[in-house]
């Protein structure tokens, strides 16, 4: 018998998300255009507890407008894990800015506020803490670090919808945050991002450098005032974010369990490690992943075999940046250079069946040793 493939991801929509994205379709023109942008805006205050909020076209988008607006560029370093998806660095070398690459820590594969305090320069003026898959960077350490070196803390939590911090959803502790709502994200517009923030001044100049540079309050017609960009996010798919939005407990319970399935099924496996939910914090699990211990010997390219051999659609663990040919290798990051060799991203999605999910677990126990 042929096993259907067992994808790593996938979202969940519902007639809800259709029915928005249809009246947006139908009605959401000249004076509407803007309707469900500001209602999914409204959304995303409202569930960060933030004053503020900018939908853009994707994180990415959000991440450079929010550099921009803060006057990141040439001459100036961002200190970012070395571990990390391009996404949260192009716009640092977009800017003209260098990224300084430090290394993680083994247990959160987030920034080691250690390695970031010790690569702080004279240059350095902001750090980037991504909560990577869904786990939380020690937001308080990193904090503190950034008050007392006047450095600006942004936090890039593309991947980190559902997971807490204190009790609050992460994305109110630095200067700004940003957020995806990729097809693979827990909460989708397809594609699309969010720029949340406490800071009005911030916020107007985002706005304002996302409407190719028109500033608030400029009352001539097509008449920008410094040069500008274009990461609009478009009404209809808004309109599908105010659903997914409406359903983002069900949506991040459905992560929390698929992930509860896979930490109970792997529970005694002394050689694997999951993702971690530090005391304080709440994961959100948007990526489960399984690390492997030096001593097992299992690699990362015997998991993908392993994988492919049984139809499922794994994805591999995101490489230092530092490895790829456009940036200087800096080996020294030891954590960075060897974990993601012997790790591997879980499938996951709200409305995977467990049956599924032991055809995963069944080659992980085959790995073990």
């Amino acid at each position: 018998m042929t096993l259907t493939k067992i994808s790593y991801t996938r979202p969940s929509i519902t007639e809800l998300e259709v029915s928005y994205a249809t009246e947006a379709v139908r009605t959401g023109w000249g004076p509407k255009c803007y309707d469900y942008i500001y209602r999914f805006e409204g959304a995303f205050r409202e569930f960060t507890s933030t004053q503020y909020a900018a939908a853009t076209s994707s994180c990415t988008g959000a991440l450079h407008l929010g550099l921009a607006a803060l006057g990141i560029g040439a001459g100036d370093e961002v200190i970012i894990a070395d571990v990390n998806w391009i996404a949260s660095v192009a716009p640092v070398v977009h800017l003209g800015a260098t990224p300084v690459f430090v290394d993680i820590l083994p247990d959160t594969w987030c920034l080691d506020p250690a390695r970031v305090e010790a690569a702080i320069t004279p240059r350095t003026k902001a750090v980037i803490a991504v909560h990577l898959y869904g786990n939380v960077c020690d937001l308080d350490r990193l904090a503190d670090i950034c008050r007392r070196h006047n450095l600006i803390l942004i936090e890039d939590a593309a991947e980190a919808i559902g997971s807490q911090w204190r009790g609050k959803q992460v994305g109110s502790v630095g200067r700004f945050a940003t957020f995806s709502f990729h097809g693979t994200k827990t909460v989708t517009t397809g594609e699309g991002g969010m720029l949340v923030t406490n800071d009005q001044a911030l916020h107007s100049m985002v706005q304002a450098l996302n409407n190719h540079g028109r500033l608030p309050g400029q009352n001539k017609q097509f008449f920008p005032e410094v040069v500008g960009y274009k990461y609009r996010l478009s009404n209809v798919q808004a309109a599908i974010g105010c659903a997914q939005m409406e359903r983002r407990a069900e949506l991040i319970a459905g992560k929390r369990r698929v992930f509860q399935f896979y930490a109970e099924a792997l529970k005694g496996l002394r050689h694997i490690a999951l993702n971690p939910e530090p005391p304080g914090t709440v994961n959100g699990y948007w990526m489960p992943s399984a690390v492997f211990s030096k001593e097992s010997g299992v690699t990362q390219e015997q998991m993908l075999k392993a994988f492919v051999a049984a139809g499922i659609d794994a994805r591999v663990f995101f490489c230092p940046l530092s490895s790829l040919p456009m940036f200087k290798a800096k080996p020294e990051n030891r954590v960075s250079y060897d974990l993601p060799m012997r790790a591997i991203n879980l499938p996951s999605y709200s409305e995977m069946t467990e049956a599924d999910q032991l055809r995963v677990v069944g080659v992980l126990k085959q790995l073990h040793p």
